[in-house]
This record gives structure tokens, sequence and C-alpha cells, in this order.
């Protein structure tokens, strides 16, 4: 499934109005950005396009807007930080209705290179609909061309996403990937598609029902499959292993059997933990103070509950990540949110940090366990999207990628 887009390099937009959709979901506190990550990550499209004399029209949604439009939610902190971070002002058009008549003024204002911001795009309930055909052509009608550059969206078939890509075509424009999301499609999809081998995917996180499919889906691509996380246990327990009170999807005992036999037949390797970190009780709040024991896979105590990958484990991980020459890490080895049960997530970390290979973290909490220990600069390539880079690796369409002119 190697995806050839066409991208921001491929059109001529000087003097030409483009529609970028970024992903701005940026957190905030008290009206203040955070971290701007993702503000950082759409600059080089958007300088690209500045540069190319386009006429720039930003957009993008923020937060859940449960309950209509409202200032907690507008994207006004972010137009003041984009006009910081790209030493030009960025009209903001603050309008909740996102496209109407302000926003046509302003962009008929526009000269090459200027910047506008739409309001949040999920201040129209139409955005996350399927049929918000209206509002897709509104959006439609502010530009002439069109650039998906917020892979974090791009599993939502929304009207801004994808629903957009139809209107700019019925009008002769072009819809292209930016920066951000070519660079996703390269590692995530081309990677696990025609990787360097050997290829070794790691799979953490708490539960099997989540990953169902990307299990599959990396066994038939990868060489060997580590699996660490709360959904070792269900595949321990499938093997008749104790796992005490360890987090179990008891109606996946079947299906895990399926995957072993699977990577028996196929000659892969699937690596399960050897050895444990326990504790006696969950730790409430989940930063608490814990004593920790560890226990050998196979002698795991019935009232003790692992929740963290213990030392014997973290040298088989650590060691066939070192022969490696493709990586592929999604979810943590542990409770990583507390202290004492953070070691097997920071030891994986280290280990793709430390290793030659080509290394790509599939976004979620891997992402921020690798940003939040310092690796991030050490790293091949970080996912900026969860589900839609989990939806990529099980081998779905993304709306988004999909809707892009190819090559």
């Amino acid at each position: 499934m190697a995806l050839n887009k066409k991208t921001v390099d491929d059109i001529n937009v000087k003097g030409r109005r483009v529609l970028v959709r970024c992903d701005f979901n940026v957190p905030l506190k008290a009206g203040e950005i955070t971290d701007d990550t993702r503000i950082k990550a759409a600059l080089p499209t958007i300088n690209k396009l500045i540069a190319d004399g386009g006429k720039v029209i930003l957009c993008s949604h923020l937060g859940k807007v449960k309950n209509g439009p409202n200032e907690g939610e507008s994207l006004a902190p972010v137009a003041k930080r984009l006009s910081e971070k790209l030493g030009k002002e960025v009209t903001f058009v603050s309008d909740y209705n996102v496209t109407g008549e302000a926003a046509t003024k302003a962009v008929e204002a526009m000269k090459e290179g200027d910047v506008v911001l739409l309001q949040n795009t999920r201040f129209r309930g139409e955005e996350e609909t399927k049929n918000g055909e209206a509002f897709s052509k509104e959006l439609a009608d502010l530009a002439d061309d069109y650039v998906c550059d917020a892979f974090g969206s791009s599993h939502r078939a929304h009207a801004s996403v994808a629903g957009v890509t139809k209107f700019i075509t019925a009008k002769g424009g072009s819809n292209v990937v930016g920066y951000l999301m070519q660079k996703e499609i390269d590692f995530l999809g081309n990677a696990v598609e025609n990787p360097v081998r050997p290829f070794v995917g790691i799979l953490g996180g708490a539960k099997v029902a989540d990953k169902l499919n990307v299990i599959n889906n990396l066994l038939e691509k990868c060489d060997t499959l580590i699996i660490g996380g709360g959904m070792s246990y269900t595949f321990q327990k499938a093997m008749g292993y104790e796992i005490g009170t360890s987090l179990c999807d008891d109606t996946k005992l079947d299906y895990c059997k399926e995957m072993l036999e699977k990577a028996k037949s196929m000659g892969k390797e699937i690596l399960l933990p050897t050895d444990a970190v326990t504790i006696a009780e969950f730790p409430d709040p989940i930063d608490a103070p814990v004593e920790t024991e560890v226990y050998d896979s196979d002698k795991m105590p019935a009232d003790r509950m692992g929740c963290d990958i213990g030392p014997k484990t973290v040298e088989l991980f650590s060691n066939k990540v070192k022969t490696a020459k493709t990586v592929l890490w999604n979810g943590p080895m542990g409770l990583f949110e507390n202290p004492a049960l953070a070691v097997g997530t920071e030891s994986v970390a280290k280990a793709l940090a430390e290793t030659d290979a080509t290394t790509i973290i599939g976004g979620g909490d891997s992402a921020a366990a690798v940003n939040q220990m310092g690796f991030a600069d050490k790293m091949s390539h970080i996912s900026t999207g969860g589900g839609a880079s989990l939806e990529f690796l099980e081998g779905k369409e993304l709306p988004g990628v999909y809707a892009a002119d190819d090559k």
C-alpha cells in the first residue's frame, strides 16, 4: 500500500487561495498554550506556501466542543502564537460561523503571502457529520486549492478533512498533502509496507481489543513482534500462565492463541515478557508510591498484579531492538505514569534511542513517554496522530490521505 500522493511541492500556488487543514488542537490552560509542538510542526508547510506567493487560509479544530461555540475553545491564542512563529501578522477571523461574511471579506482582502486563520471548525456542528455538505462547500468556496496537513485528524471523514476535497476538485483545484502528512505517509505507510529488515514491532498498552487488527497486520509484516504492557497478560493467560490480578481481556484468549499459532506457522517470532514488576493493588492516584516485587512470568502469585516488564524482559527486548534495522513502537510497557512502574517503558525508549535502526513511534502514549523522557530527538519519526496512526498500522484507508490527488 505504498502511497504516492501529490504534495505542496507539486502545485503552483502563486496568487491562489490555499485552504490548509492543520492540527492546532493544542493544550490550553487559562487561555494560554502550554505546548505548541503541533503549531511548530505545521510551520514548514505554511512557510512554503507563503514563500510561493499563495494566499494561505488555515483551519483546524480545537477541543471536543460539547456545548457549542465558546471563547474557551476559540483559536485566538493559536493566531497569536502563529504570528510570533511566522514573524508576520496572522489575521484571525473570530466569527463563530467559521465561513461566514467575516471570513469571505478577510479572504477577499488578502495579498500574496498573507495568512488568515479561520475559527474552530467544530464550532460548526456539520464538521463532524458525514453529510456536512453545505459546510464542506462553504470551506471550498473560500479557496482554489486544498492542503491536508492534519494527520491526527486524517482518520475522520470530516468536512474540513475529506468533505471539502470534492468541491475543490469540481472547480479544477488541487488537493494535496503538506510536509507533515507526507512524513507520516513515508514513515508509517512505507516503512511498514517495505521495511529494511530485520523489522521489529513493539506493541504495548492496556487492552488487546484496542489493537486486534494492528497485531494481525504487523505480524504479517514484521520479523519479530514484541508484546508488552497490559495486553501481554492476556497472551500469557492464553498460554496457561498464572497472571494473578493483572489486567486481562478474557474474551480475547482464543484470539491470542490464534495469533501465537499464526506466528509459529509463518516462522515469525512473538516475544512476551519473561518477568514482571508486580504490586498488591492499583495505585490511587495513579502516581502514588507503591511497593514492588519482581516475579518470573511463570511464578506470578495469585494476589499480585503485573504493572511493568521486569529486568530480564528489559534485557530481552533491548537486545532484540539492537539487532533490528527498522523498529516500530506503539504503546507503553507498563503503568508509566507511576515512576516506580516506568522503568520498562523508559528502557525500551532508551534502547530505541541508542540503535542505528529507523525508529518510528506510533503516536499516543508512546509519543508522550518518549517526549517526557527526553528521547524525542533520537527517534527517526514520532507520529503526530494516536488514533490515525493505529488505523494506518491496521492497513485501513484514512479519508484525509485517500482524498488527496495521486501523483
